[in-house]
């Protein structure tokens, strides 16, 4: 199953995918409400999961607790908590893993974690912590048995020597029990189906998930591509051409743009797809809707008599 996965092409296509959503820890009251009021909006959609991310240098280490401590508490939601191994202890780290199987969260995104310095700075290992991801995997194992996800790069991490450095990277963070990956997002999936072919070629069996960011702002959105090394055509620039003070129209456009290339990863079989929200709910309920994705009837009716 998960090689046929990783194929992609030659499987039929599924009838609804399963879908995961990402959210980041807000940092105050009104990013608060505005997190939740995603949260609570696409809850209804039944994802398989919802991941809550870890900032640079583990900067955002007890909001992240926090909000996915309240996922588990309020919601019907199974909630995954990025991790990271920069600035932090191994006894640190174990910590909080500790307190997550705890609190009753049993999957965890471990991810290296980008520089105390920010993007471009060399990367230094605390000198008492775990030195890389598929070391940091093995001692989240040793506390529990926790789903792990991992990272992956159609394109290449910014830091990587090359793709091929990457897949075999991704290969040791598998080997160390990782059970999923998570693409960076990219826009092109012939970029995606060349990378699950060197998957796939270097061993590696578990599924791989195609990261998916719906375009709530697209000069935003290019420059996260600038330090992701996400590639955007002309093309794709020129959808959005006069469109920066046009909010409605840019969302059209995003649904469709989105629309069309979330469809052709479904029509060659991908199951499993990551929306990365920016704790926005609306554009991402879109899009889900369009791939067949309907709330249970009962919470249908409580949103609208709520409305």
């Amino acid at each position: 199953m998960a090689l046929n996965f990783l194929r992609g092409a030659g499987r039929a296509p599924v009838a609804t995918p399963r879908v995961s959503f990402e959210f980041f820890p807000p940092k105050n009251a009104e990013m608060e409400a505005s997190l939740w009021s995603a949260i609570r909006r696409l809850e209804a959609l039944n994802p398989a999961f919802v991941s809550v991310t870890y900032g640079a240098g583990g900067t955002t280490r007890e909001r992240t607790h926090n909000t996915v401590k309240r996922i588990v508490e309020e919601t019907t939601l199974k909630p995954a908590a990025h991790l990271t191994c920069v600035g932090a202890t191994r006894e640190e780290v174990d910590e909080v893993v500790q307190g997550y199987w705890d609190a009753g969260v049993r999957h965890i995104v471990a991810l290296r974690g980008d520089p105390a310095g920010g993007l471009g700075s060399a990367y230094v290992p605390h000198p008492g912590g775990y030195q890389s991801t598929p070391d940091l995997i093995a001692g989240i194992r040793k506390i529990g048995d926790f789903e792990v996800s991992v990272s992956a790069y159609p394109e290449k991490h910014p830091e990587s020597a090359s793709l091929e450095a990457d897949v075999d990277l991704l290969k040791r963070k598998v080997d160390a029990g990782a059970t999923r990956a998570i693409t960076q997002f990219f826009f092109y999936n012939d970029l995606y189906w060349r990378f699950l072919d060197r998957a796939l070629a270097a061993g590696i069996n578990v599924p791989i998930a195609p990261g998916i960011v719906p375009v709530q702002n697209f000069k935003q959105t290019a420059s996260f591509a600038a330090k992701t090394g996400a590639y955007i055509s002309a093309e794709l620039s020129r959808r959005f051409e006069g469109l920066d003070n046009d909010p409605e129209t840019r969302r059209l456009v995003a649904a469709a743009v989105c629309a069309e290339q979330v469809n052709e990863l479904i029509s060659r079989g991908v199951s499993d797809l990551h929306f990365y929200t920016m704790n926005k709910a609306d554009l991402v309920y879109a899009i889900c809707h369009l791939i067949g994705m309907r709330p249970a009837p009962e919470e249908s009716a409580a949103r609208v008599a709520a409305e």
